[in-house]
């Protein structure tokens, strides 16, 4: 028979998983290598009988093998962030405050260290920032439990991963943002969740100025996440001998900077400014770096003597670390989201001790005060 347009299989991806050949799988079901070819290939439907034999030979349920493109839901969403008109799109999904919302997997969003498995795909469409996603399987239970978290701090992947291991129907999206970037994200509906770590030296409060000017007057807590060690990072065994920011001038080293509205980047001009050096003064304040990682690697790949980071940053590369300042990490969550059941289970595996020996093997946290409100705006 004559494969149907919209039927759709994963026979050969189980087959080899399975580490069965054609011959293998068509002795088993009895049928013949060639069906097992056409069918893979989509050139043959099998009968009723054939569909079911296949099933009981691999193990599995004949849902696993066989669906129909026409009973994969589409919804509409609202994406993340700008993407050319007409451009095809691999996207990860939530719910957030009501709404869908598509983050594009593009570029470096694409990846965290592996490829970022999509939830569906869609197309832009002009004039306008909503997608229609056709979802890549029917699991919408998994995008209503998940949480959607911006931030920068690399700890942020390890109590995910935590969490998901204690709640495994839990999922947490993680996007990167810097600090600002992050709370805009919060303000415009596309997090439910944002981690920063910004000072105001005219207060002396961490993040709880930005926090008010930003989101005006829609209420917020902030929870803190812990506080960790900021400060130079070297390369390995600090050639230059640098101890200080007048060091960075004196010996022509040459550094990476953050993005405007990253934490570092600010506590990098603090520091400038307290010890009036102009910020033209320091070669390479221009050269921007989107996170503390890249910051990393510049150093390792030889193309910077400096940049800002964190203590926990330099142990995970083996760099040097001169620390300038003691930083508090909070987590701003709108008051709404407060009572989102997937928010509620992530919240609560703060105080477990599986989150917690992961921040300590990792070194450059202080976590004494990890779950505690600190603020309410």
């Amino acid at each position: 028979m004559k494969q149907d347009s919209d039927l759709r299989n994963n026979l050969k991806s189980i087959r080899t998983r399975l580490g069965m050949s054609q011959q293998d799988l068509a002795n088993i079901a009895n049928v013949t290598r060639q069906t097992i070819s056409g069918v893979e290939s989509g050139l043959y439907a099998p009968s009723v009988a054939i569909t079911l034999r296949l099933a009981k030979a691999l193990g599995c349920q004949v849902e696993d093998l066989f669906w129909l493109d026409r009973d994969l839901p589409e919804i509409e969403a609202v994406l993340a962030k700008p993407v050319p008109n007409g451009q095809q799109l691999r996207v990860s999904m939530a719910r957030v405050g009501g709404q869908w919302i598509a983050y594009p997997l593009i570029g470096k969003d694409a990846f965290r260290q592996d490829m970022i498995p999509p939830d569906g795909e869609g197309t832009s469409q002009t004039g306008t920032n909503k997608v229609r996603v056709r979802l890549l399987d029917d699991n919408l239970e998994a995008l209503h439990n998940t949480v959607v978290i911006a931030g920068c701090a690399p700890v942020i992947s390890l109590w995910a991963r935590a969490t998901e291991r204690w709640h495994p129907q839990l999922r947490v999206q993680y996007n990167f943002a810097n600090s600002m970037a992050a709370l805009h994200s919060l303000c415009r509906g596309e997090a439910h969740i944002a981690g920063m770590h910004l000072y105001d030296p005219e207060t002396g409060e961490y993040n709880t100025p930005f926090v008010r000017d930003v989101l005006a007057l829609r209420e917020a807590v902030l929870i803190t996440l812990g506080v960790w060690e900021e400060g130079l990072l070297l390369k390995s065994g600090n050639p230059m001998g640098i101890r200080t920011v007048n060091d960075l001038v004196a010996g022509g080293a040459t550094i990476v900077n953050r993005e405007i509205g990253s934490g570092s980047r600010m506590l990098l001009e603090q520091t400038l400014q307290k010890e009036q050096i102009p910020f033209d003064a320091v070669q390479g304040f221009d050269n921007i770096l989107k996170s503390h990682q890249d910051v990393a690697q510049a150093l390792v790949g030889g193309v910077a003597d400096a940049g800002m980071s964190t203590a926990s940053v330099a142990t995970a590369f083996g760099l040097g670390f001169i620390p300038l300042h003691r930083s508090r990490y909070d987590l701003v969550i709108l008051k709404e989201y407060l009572e989102v059941a997937p928010v509620q289970q992530l919240l609560s595996t703060l105080g477990h001790r599986m989150v917690h020996s992961q921040f300590e093997i990792l070194g450059g946290y202080d976590i004494s005060k990890i779950g505690e409100v600190v603020a309410t705006v």
